[in-house]
């Protein structure tokens, strides 16, 4: 299979999984834009996941596995539901790459309209509360008992976030799109006093979760730009891919969320501010920054798909130059610019 060598890890998992059954059977799991991922079975039916980079096309300091592993390792047995980590293997001669296995967590993706009918319509305000209640937990870590207290600089992360998203997009881009800069521009000419640096996911979402049929969360996953920073940019980054029925355009095409019975964002934020009692007064503009943020992050994806970085390209890619136009837009007429 593209990106596994299948005897390399077969050999690899075996001398950390007691009794592993072969051979071992690999499926692409598909939906994700960054890192591949795969779930690995073994013969008497157990199941894993195992968590690599892009085939091509890989920035700098981007898809770091071992960022990931030690983020999973490090919150086992806190308040955030992740999954428990098997392995890490750094040596290339594997698969050539870095990459992890978890265990498999059972649980629903909602990433569009049709995966939303896993959840009952009576339990997706619930789940509404419950993935804000995850996301409160990650921000109420504490750094010192997990040892992520040097994971990286808590100050200054609005700032330091706009510098490297417009270096990346523009490491990235092809097109002319002035309004990126713009937008930067205002954005960084009104930041907002950061409070509090806590642990944050950086790229918090909906089908970055696992859903029980009961609208709980079973595992966050995809902890790849995980650092310290802003809790209140985490939120707006929740709210920047969370569509609504009301919305102009879907900025992945296709949302979970605007079929009918979960909470709208103007809820999360109440939410959030019930779980945390933080000040939630400035969450325009970090709906703004994440907005900006995530057609950074859309343009960068589109050009590793054309690259090849990704063995399949789906439908939805097709409209992203579009929503990193729809965005920045977006951005631009809630600061005004």
């Amino acid at each position: 299979m593209q990106g596994i060598e299948e005897t390399p890890v077969t050999e690899w998992l075996s001398a950390r999984v007691e009794a592993l059954k072969e051979p071992l059977e690999f499926e692409l799991i598909t939906g994700g834009h960054s890192n591949l991922t795969y779930r690995v079975t073994d013969q008497q039916g157990r199941k894993w996941v195992l968590r690599r980079p892009p085939l091509d096309h890989v920035l700098t300091g981007a898809h770091d596995m071992v960022r990931e592993h030690r983020m999973l390792s490090s919150l086992a047995g806190s308040a955030v539901p992740v999954p428990a980590v098997v392995g890490l293997c750094v040596d290339p001669e594997v698969i050539g790459a870095d990459f992890y296995v978890t265990d498999f967590v059972d649980g629903h993706v909602l990433r569009d309209k049709q995966s939303a009918a896993s959840v009952p319509l009576e339990r997706r305000r619930h789940l509404g509360e419950q993935l804000v209640g995850a996301l409160a937990a990650i921000h109420s870590v504490d750094l010192e008992s997990t040892g992520l207290s040097d994971l990286a600089k808590r100050e200054d992360y609005v700032a330091r976030q706009l510098r490297t998203w417009l270096r990346q997009f523009n490491a990235m881009t092809s097109r002319d799109l002035p309004i990126i800069e713009q937008v930067h521009d205002a954005l960084i000419n009104c930041i907002p006093e950061q409070r509090e640096g806590t642990l944050i996911h950086g790229d918090f979402r909906l089908d970055n979760c696992l859903i029980t049929e009961a609208g709980e969360v079973a595992a966050v996953l995809d902890w790849e730009i995980s650092t310290l920073g802003d809790p209140l940019a985490d939120l707006g980054i929740l709210l920047a891919y969370w569509s609504e029925p009301s919305d102009d355009f879907l900025p992945l095409g296709d949302a979970a969320t605007i079929d009918e019975g979960f909470p709208g964002r103007t809820e999360l934020i109440a939410s959030y501010q019930r779980h945390t009692g933080r000040d939630t007064s400035d969450m325009e503009f970090f709906f703004a920054f994440a907005s900006w943020r995530l057609a950074c992050i859309l343009e960068g994806v589109h050009a590793r798909y054309v690259g090849g970085a990704n063995p399949e390209i789906p439908d939805e890619v097709e409209i992203f130059p579009q929503s990193v136009i729809g965005l920045a837009k977006r951005a631009a007429d809630i600061l005004g610019v």
